[in-house]
């Protein structure tokens, strides 16, 4: 997934949000947990069965900044 790194000094409309993305390690949920953290939400991601790879997301979003 191709994301740009949004600007730390640019709040988004959901800074100081927070929300919550059950199965963020693919498809809909990944993409969903991408956009909420480039609108400024803090972004908590959970899969139970893809571990490495929400773990991967969650590297993603903390690179985005």
């Amino acid at each position: 997934m191709s994301t740009s790194r949004r600007d730390r000094n640019t709040a988004g409309p959901l800074t100081g949000k927070i929300a919550l993305v059950t199965g963020a390690s693919r498809g809909i949920g990944r993409a969903i947990a991408h956009k909420l953290a480039m609108a400024g939400c803090d972004v908590a991601i959970n899969d139970n069965d893809t571990r490495d790879e929400a773990a991967a997301v969650r590297a993603e979003i903390r690179s985005m900044g």
